[in-house]
């Protein structure tokens, strides 16, 4: 193996060791925050979310149920449903596939997918949202994400005809000087934490989203 291929596998073994690190340790600092603090992290990120979104002409807007803790956008999504608005939620059908969205309402029939999450119960397929809401475990200064590992949001986006507004939705404990980026990932448009909008360079005039 030439020396500079060497390099660079051990550089992205190193990295790939050090992201799971990194998740492991961001994600158990989210799951141990207390029941009243993760609530009011939450009602700080809603009403960070809710002004602009209001303010844009109804649309179509994708979201995951909340798990481990994370940032539980139902509530916001139901007012936007209320005012208008169409919503979904990713599901997984096949391994190492784009995901397909489902409509979702306050009153949708729930089932879980293979990786437990509560996803809409029901075979009905819509167009990808215009923006989507994606969770995180962590994010950088550069609106990069770390997630579970799975690359299905990725994939996902990669497929979409047209990309929608990725807004990365998570909390400040997540913040971290880099994520380590692979040559797959896609940077958010933004990320929206209890601190408000992050703007970053990648969402700068100029920047190409496909």
């Amino acid at each position: 193996m030439p020396e500079t291929d060497r390099v660079a596998l051990e550089h992205s073994a190193d990295s790939a060791l050090l992201r799971a690190t990194l998740r492991r340790e961001k994600l158990a600092a989210r799951v141990a925050l207390p029941t009243a603090t993760h609530a009011n992290l939450c009602a700080r990120l809603a009403t960070h979310l809710a002004a602009p979104l209001f303010a844009r002409p109804a649309t179509h807007i994708g979201f995951c149920s909340p798990v481990q803790n994370e940032f539980d956008a139902r509530p916001l999504v139901a007012r936007l449903i209320a005012a208008g608005w169409q919503a979904s939620m990713p599901v997984v059908v096949e391994a190492a596939a784009p995901m397909v969205f489902r409509p979702w309402t306050p009153q949708s029939p729930m089932t879980t997918d293979r990786h437990g999450i509560p996803i809409p119960d029901t075979d009905a397929v819509s167009t990808a949202p215009t923006i989507l809401l994606l969770p995180l475990v962590a994010f950088d200064a550069a609106g990069y994400r770390l997630g579970y590992g799975g690359g299905y949001f990725d994939r996902t986006l990669a497929a979409c005809a047209v990309r929608p507004m990725t807004i990365g939705v998570g909390f400040e404990l997540a913040r971290l000087a880099t994520v380590l980026p692979q040559a797959h990932d896609l940077a958010c448009d933004v990320i929206v934490t209890e601190a408000g909008w992050q703007p970053h360079a990648a969402s700068l005039p100029g920047r190409q989203t496909s």
